[in-house]
Protein backbone atom coordinates (compact mmCIF):
# COMPACT_ATOMS: atom_id res chain seq x y z
CA UNK A 1 0.00 0.00 0.00
CA UNK A 2 1.32 3.45 -0.95
CA UNK A 3 2.38 5.76 1.87
CA UNK A 4 2.43 9.53 2.17
CA UNK A 5 6.11 9.56 1.13
CA UNK A 6 5.24 7.78 -2.13
CA UNK A 7 2.49 10.31 -2.85
CA UNK A 8 4.79 13.25 -2.10
CA UNK A 9 7.57 11.85 -4.32
CA UNK A 10 5.24 11.23 -7.26
CA UNK A 11 3.60 14.65 -6.91
CA UNK A 12 6.94 16.44 -6.55
CA UNK A 13 6.15 18.00 -3.17
CA UNK A 14 7.29 17.56 0.42
CA UNK A 15 5.60 15.12 2.80
CA UNK A 16 4.17 17.98 4.85
CA UNK A 17 2.66 19.61 1.73
CA UNK A 18 1.17 16.30 0.63
CA UNK A 19 -0.29 15.81 4.09
CA UNK A 20 -1.85 19.28 4.10
CA UNK A 21 -3.30 18.72 0.65
CA UNK A 22 -4.94 15.44 1.66
CA UNK A 23 -6.20 16.43 5.12
CA UNK A 24 -7.31 20.00 4.42
CA UNK A 25 -5.25 21.26 7.38
CA UNK A 26 -3.16 24.30 6.43
CA UNK A 27 -2.76 26.22 3.19
CA UNK A 28 -2.03 24.55 -0.11
CA UNK A 29 -2.69 26.09 -3.52
CA UNK A 30 -5.65 24.68 -5.43
CA UNK A 31 -3.34 23.49 -8.20
CA UNK A 32 -1.05 21.61 -5.80
CA UNK A 33 -3.99 20.15 -3.87
CA UNK A 34 -5.56 18.83 -7.08
CA UNK A 35 -2.23 17.32 -8.23
CA UNK A 36 -1.60 15.60 -4.90
CA UNK A 37 -5.14 14.24 -4.71
CA UNK A 38 -4.89 12.92 -8.26
CA UNK A 39 -1.61 11.16 -7.48
CA UNK A 40 -3.04 9.73 -4.24
CA UNK A 41 -6.02 8.33 -6.11
CA UNK A 42 -3.77 6.81 -8.79
CA UNK A 43 -1.55 5.16 -6.17
CA UNK A 44 -4.50 4.02 -4.08
CA UNK A 45 -3.30 5.95 -1.04
CA UNK A 46 -5.76 6.07 1.89
CA UNK A 47 -4.80 8.27 4.87
CA UNK A 48 -5.07 6.44 8.17
CA UNK A 49 -7.11 7.91 11.00
CA UNK A 50 -4.01 8.23 13.16
CA UNK A 51 -2.15 10.09 10.43
CA UNK A 52 -4.98 12.54 9.91
CA UNK A 53 -5.33 13.01 13.67
CA UNK A 54 -1.67 13.99 14.01
CA UNK A 55 -2.19 16.78 11.48
CA UNK A 56 -5.69 17.99 12.36
CA UNK A 57 -5.84 17.23 16.09
CA UNK A 58 -9.10 15.38 15.51
CA UNK A 59 -9.96 11.73 16.05
CA UNK A 60 -11.96 11.59 12.78
CA UNK A 61 -14.67 9.81 14.80
CA UNK A 62 -18.17 10.95 15.71
CA UNK A 63 -20.00 9.41 18.66
CA UNK A 64 -23.68 8.58 18.22
CA UNK A 65 -25.86 7.97 21.27
CA UNK A 66 -29.35 6.48 20.94
CA UNK A 67 -31.67 4.43 23.18
CA UNK A 68 -32.43 1.63 20.73
CA UNK A 69 -31.98 0.36 17.19
CA UNK A 70 -35.14 -1.73 16.97
CA UNK A 71 -37.37 1.20 16.02
CA UNK A 72 -37.82 2.44 12.47
CA UNK A 73 -36.95 6.06 13.32
CA UNK A 74 -33.64 5.32 15.05
CA UNK A 75 -32.46 2.87 12.40
CA UNK A 76 -33.11 5.35 9.58
CA UNK A 77 -31.49 8.28 11.43
CA UNK A 78 -28.40 6.13 12.01
CA UNK A 79 -28.29 5.22 8.33
CA UNK A 80 -28.37 8.90 7.36
CA UNK A 81 -25.62 9.74 9.86
CA UNK A 82 -23.45 6.90 8.60
CA UNK A 83 -23.89 7.89 4.94
CA UNK A 84 -22.93 11.51 5.67
CA UNK A 85 -19.90 10.50 7.77
CA UNK A 86 -18.64 8.08 5.13
CA UNK A 87 -18.70 10.87 2.56
CA UNK A 88 -16.47 12.90 4.90
CA UNK A 89 -14.22 9.91 5.73
CA UNK A 90 -15.24 9.94 9.39
CA UNK A 91 -15.67 6.89 11.59
CA UNK A 92 -18.76 6.30 13.74
CA UNK A 93 -18.79 5.08 17.34
CA UNK A 94 -22.25 3.91 18.44
CA UNK A 95 -23.31 3.99 22.11
CA UNK A 96 -26.53 2.45 23.42
CA UNK A 97 -28.44 4.38 26.07
CA UNK A 98 -31.62 2.61 27.11
CA UNK A 99 -33.43 4.66 29.77
CA UNK A 100 -32.57 3.80 33.36
CA UNK A 101 -30.20 1.00 32.35
CA UNK A 102 -26.82 0.05 33.82
CA UNK A 103 -25.34 0.33 30.32
CA UNK A 104 -26.52 3.94 30.09
CA UNK A 105 -24.92 4.83 33.42
CA UNK A 106 -21.69 3.15 32.36
CA UNK A 107 -21.73 5.04 29.08
CA UNK A 108 -22.05 8.47 30.70
CA UNK A 109 -19.63 7.74 33.52
CA UNK A 110 -16.86 6.03 31.58
CA UNK A 111 -17.13 5.47 27.82
CA UNK A 112 -18.04 9.03 26.80
CA UNK A 113 -15.55 10.44 29.29
CA UNK A 114 -12.71 8.91 27.26
CA UNK A 115 -13.51 11.47 24.53
CA UNK A 116 -12.55 9.21 21.66
CA UNK A 117 -14.63 11.34 19.31
CA UNK A 118 -14.72 14.86 17.92
CA UNK A 119 -18.40 15.43 18.63
CA UNK A 120 -21.64 13.70 19.63
CA UNK A 121 -24.98 13.19 17.93
CA UNK A 122 -27.68 12.33 20.48
CA UNK A 123 -30.74 10.71 18.89
CA UNK A 124 -33.90 10.76 21.01
CA UNK A 125 -31.84 11.22 24.17
CA UNK A 126 -33.03 13.46 27.00
CA UNK A 127 -30.25 13.61 29.58
CA UNK A 128 -31.00 13.83 33.28
CA UNK A 129 -29.49 16.77 35.15
CA UNK A 130 -26.45 14.67 36.07
CA UNK A 131 -26.03 13.34 32.52
CA UNK A 132 -26.36 16.84 31.09
CA UNK A 133 -23.63 18.01 33.43
CA UNK A 134 -21.41 15.21 32.16
CA UNK A 135 -22.10 16.07 28.51
CA UNK A 136 -21.24 19.72 29.04
CA UNK A 137 -18.07 18.74 30.90
CA UNK A 138 -16.82 16.75 27.89
CA UNK A 139 -16.38 20.03 26.02
CA UNK A 140 -17.35 18.47 22.68
CA UNK A 141 -19.95 19.73 20.19
CA UNK A 142 -23.35 18.03 20.57
CA UNK A 143 -26.21 17.84 18.07
CA UNK A 144 -29.61 16.47 19.04
CA UNK A 145 -31.99 14.67 16.69
CA UNK A 146 -35.69 14.30 17.36
CA UNK A 147 -35.85 15.19 21.02
CA UNK A 148 -33.92 17.01 23.70
CA UNK A 149 -32.48 20.28 22.44
CA UNK A 150 -31.58 22.51 25.40
CA UNK A 151 -28.18 24.05 24.76
CA UNK A 152 -27.40 22.02 21.64
CA UNK A 153 -27.77 22.27 17.91
CA UNK A 154 -30.80 20.21 16.93
CA UNK A 155 -32.70 18.67 14.03
CA UNK A 156 -36.32 17.50 14.15
CA UNK A 157 -39.77 18.02 12.77
CA UNK A 158 -42.08 20.37 14.66
CA UNK A 159 -43.69 17.67 16.78
CA UNK A 160 -46.28 19.97 18.33
CA UNK A 161 -47.37 21.10 14.86
CA UNK A 162 -47.49 17.45 13.72
CA UNK A 163 -49.92 16.53 16.52
CA UNK A 164 -52.00 19.61 15.81
CA UNK A 165 -52.19 19.08 12.03
CA UNK A 166 -53.08 15.39 12.41
CA UNK A 167 -55.91 16.31 14.77
CA UNK A 168 -57.12 19.21 12.62
CA UNK A 169 -57.33 16.84 9.67
CA UNK A 170 -59.87 14.70 11.53
CA UNK A 171 -61.75 17.76 12.83
CA UNK A 172 -61.96 19.06 9.27
CA UNK A 173 -63.58 15.78 8.24
CA UNK A 174 -66.32 16.35 10.82
CA UNK A 175 -65.01 14.17 13.64
CA UNK A 176 -65.72 15.39 17.16
CA UNK A 177 -64.89 12.31 19.24
CA UNK A 178 -61.15 11.99 18.70
CA UNK A 179 -58.72 10.17 20.98
CA UNK A 180 -54.94 10.45 21.04
CA UNK A 181 -53.31 7.02 21.38
CA UNK A 182 -49.75 6.43 22.58
CA UNK A 183 -47.23 7.74 25.06
CA UNK A 184 -45.55 5.69 27.76
CA UNK A 185 -48.10 4.59 30.37
CA UNK A 186 -46.04 5.59 33.41
CA UNK A 187 -45.27 8.99 31.92
CA UNK A 188 -41.64 8.96 33.05
CA UNK A 189 -40.14 7.74 29.80
CA UNK A 190 -42.44 9.55 27.37
CA UNK A 191 -40.08 11.25 24.96
CA UNK A 192 -39.87 14.97 24.42
CA UNK A 193 -41.24 14.58 20.89
CA UNK A 194 -44.18 12.41 22.01
CA UNK A 195 -45.16 14.96 24.65
CA UNK A 196 -45.05 17.70 22.03
CA UNK A 197 -47.33 15.69 19.73
CA UNK A 198 -49.81 15.16 22.56
CA UNK A 199 -49.72 18.88 23.35
CA UNK A 200 -50.45 19.62 19.70
CA UNK A 201 -53.48 17.33 19.84
CA UNK A 202 -54.86 19.04 22.97
CA UNK A 203 -54.23 22.45 21.40
CA UNK A 204 -56.21 21.55 18.29
CA UNK A 205 -59.08 20.14 20.36
CA UNK A 206 -59.22 23.32 22.47
CA UNK A 207 -59.15 25.56 19.42
CA UNK A 208 -62.11 23.64 17.95
CA UNK A 209 -64.12 23.85 21.17
CA UNK A 210 -63.71 20.12 21.77
CA UNK A 211 -61.61 20.26 24.92
CA UNK A 212 -64.31 18.48 26.96
CA UNK A 213 -64.13 15.42 24.69
CA UNK A 214 -60.33 15.30 24.41
CA UNK A 215 -58.93 12.00 25.63
CA UNK A 216 -55.51 10.36 25.84
CA UNK A 217 -55.19 6.57 25.76
CA UNK A 218 -51.58 5.86 26.85
CA UNK A 219 -49.52 3.00 25.46
CA UNK A 220 -45.99 2.09 24.51
CA UNK A 221 -45.06 3.73 21.23
CA UNK A 222 -45.03 0.40 19.38
CA UNK A 223 -47.38 -1.57 17.16
CA UNK A 224 -48.35 -4.01 19.96
CA UNK A 225 -48.80 -1.02 22.28
CA UNK A 226 -51.17 0.66 19.83
CA UNK A 227 -53.04 -2.60 19.27
CA UNK A 228 -53.60 -3.16 22.98
CA UNK A 229 -54.71 0.40 23.70
CA UNK A 230 -57.03 0.52 20.70
CA UNK A 231 -58.55 -2.89 21.43
CA UNK A 232 -59.51 -1.71 24.91
CA UNK A 233 -60.68 1.69 23.69
CA UNK A 234 -62.72 0.43 20.74
CA UNK A 235 -64.16 -2.51 22.67
CA UNK A 236 -66.37 -0.14 24.66
CA UNK A 237 -69.20 0.53 22.19
CA UNK A 238 -70.86 3.04 24.54
CA UNK A 239 -67.95 5.48 24.31
CA UNK A 240 -66.20 4.61 21.08
CA UNK A 241 -64.41 7.46 19.27
CA UNK A 242 -64.79 8.00 15.54
CA UNK A 243 -61.22 9.19 15.12
CA UNK A 244 -57.80 8.21 16.47
CA UNK A 245 -54.50 10.09 16.33
CA UNK A 246 -51.52 7.79 16.87
CA UNK A 247 -48.43 9.22 18.55
CA UNK A 248 -46.54 7.48 15.75
CA UNK A 249 -47.37 5.29 12.76
CA UNK A 250 -46.53 2.09 14.62
CA UNK A 251 -49.24 2.88 17.18
CA UNK A 252 -51.66 3.89 14.40
CA UNK A 253 -51.08 0.65 12.47
CA UNK A 254 -51.62 -1.35 15.68
CA UNK A 255 -54.92 0.50 16.12
CA UNK A 256 -56.01 -0.34 12.56
CA UNK A 257 -55.29 -4.04 13.16
CA UNK A 258 -57.29 -3.94 16.41
CA UNK A 259 -60.21 -2.24 14.64
CA UNK A 260 -60.26 -4.86 11.90
CA UNK A 261 -60.31 -7.70 14.42
CA UNK A 262 -63.25 -6.05 16.17
CA UNK A 263 -65.12 -5.77 12.89
CA UNK A 264 -64.84 -1.97 12.80
CA UNK A 265 -64.38 -0.67 9.27
CA UNK A 266 -61.57 1.83 8.58
CA UNK A 267 -62.32 4.50 7.44
CA UNK A 268 -66.10 3.93 7.15
CA UNK A 269 -66.74 4.04 10.89
CA UNK A 270 -63.28 4.87 12.27
CA UNK A 271 -60.63 7.21 10.90
CA UNK A 272 -57.00 6.74 11.95
CA UNK A 273 -54.09 9.12 11.37
CA UNK A 274 -50.46 8.60 12.34
CA UNK A 275 -47.23 10.58 12.47
CA UNK A 276 -43.93 9.63 10.77
CA UNK A 277 -44.73 8.03 7.36
CA UNK A 278 -43.20 4.74 8.49
CA UNK A 279 -42.31 2.21 5.80
CA UNK A 280 -45.52 0.34 6.76
CA UNK A 281 -47.74 3.41 6.31
CA UNK A 282 -48.36 3.00 2.59
CA UNK A 283 -49.07 -0.74 2.98
CA UNK A 284 -51.83 0.06 5.49
CA UNK A 285 -53.03 3.08 3.45
CA UNK A 286 -52.37 5.18 6.54
CA UNK A 287 -52.91 8.93 6.49
CA UNK A 288 -49.91 10.39 8.27
CA UNK A 289 -47.61 13.33 8.91
CA UNK A 290 -44.42 12.63 7.01
CA UNK A 291 -40.92 12.91 8.38
CA UNK A 292 -37.66 11.72 6.86
CA UNK A 293 -35.28 10.45 9.57
CA UNK A 294 -32.55 9.58 7.07
CA UNK A 295 -32.49 13.23 6.01
CA UNK A 296 -32.44 14.33 9.65
CA UNK A 297 -29.38 12.15 10.25
CA UNK A 298 -27.55 13.79 7.36
CA UNK A 299 -28.56 17.27 8.57
CA UNK A 300 -27.23 16.46 12.05
CA UNK A 301 -23.80 15.62 10.62
CA UNK A 302 -23.77 18.89 8.68
CA UNK A 303 -24.60 20.86 11.85
CA UNK A 304 -21.87 19.06 13.76
CA UNK A 305 -19.28 19.77 11.07
CA UNK A 306 -20.18 23.47 11.10
CA UNK A 307 -19.69 23.51 14.85
CA UNK A 308 -16.35 21.70 14.59
CA UNK A 309 -15.14 24.23 12.02
CA UNK A 310 -16.43 27.20 14.02
CA UNK A 311 -16.89 26.52 17.75
CA UNK A 312 -18.24 30.05 18.22
CA UNK A 313 -21.04 29.59 15.70
CA UNK A 314 -24.55 30.28 17.10
CA UNK A 315 -26.85 27.38 17.96
CA UNK A 316 -29.25 26.24 15.25
CA UNK A 317 -32.50 24.31 15.38
CA UNK A 318 -33.44 22.86 12.00
CA UNK A 319 -37.10 21.95 11.57
CA UNK A 320 -37.48 19.50 8.69
CA UNK A 321 -40.67 19.75 6.64
CA UNK A 322 -43.49 17.40 7.67
CA UNK A 323 -46.40 17.46 5.19
CA UNK A 324 -49.71 15.69 5.70
CA UNK A 325 -49.92 12.59 3.48
CA UNK A 326 -53.59 11.71 2.96
CA UNK A 327 -54.33 8.08 2.22
CA UNK A 328 -57.46 6.00 2.78
CA UNK A 329 -57.44 5.47 6.57
CA UNK A 330 -59.37 8.71 7.08
CA UNK A 331 -62.72 9.87 5.72
CA UNK A 332 -65.50 12.31 6.48
CA UNK A 333 -67.60 11.32 9.48
CA UNK A 334 -70.56 9.09 8.66
CA UNK A 335 -72.94 9.68 11.57
CA UNK A 336 -75.38 7.02 10.42
CA UNK A 337 -72.77 4.29 10.08
CA UNK A 338 -71.20 5.24 13.41
CA UNK A 339 -74.57 5.03 15.14
CA UNK A 340 -75.27 1.60 13.62
CA UNK A 341 -71.89 0.19 14.66
CA UNK A 342 -72.37 1.53 18.19
CA UNK A 343 -75.64 -0.42 18.54
CA UNK A 344 -74.83 -3.62 16.71
CA UNK A 345 -71.31 -4.45 17.94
Amino acid sequence: MAGIADVARAAGVSKSTASRALTGAGYVSDETRARVQEVAATLGYVPTTSAVSLVTGRTQTIGVVMPTLDRWFFAHVLEGIQDALLERRYDLALYGARPESAARREMFEHFLARKRFDGLIAVGIEPSAHELERLVAFGKPVVSVGGYDVGTNAVSIDDRAAGRIATEHLIGLGHRSITFVGGDPDGRRTSFGDRQRLDGYFGAMRAAGLEASARHSPSEATMPGGYGAAAQLLGDRRDRPTGLVGVCDEVAVGAIIAARRLGIRVPDTLSVVGIDDHSYADMFSLTTIQQKPHQQGRAAVQLLMWQLDDPEAPMHRIYESSPLIVRSSTAAIDDEASAIVGVST
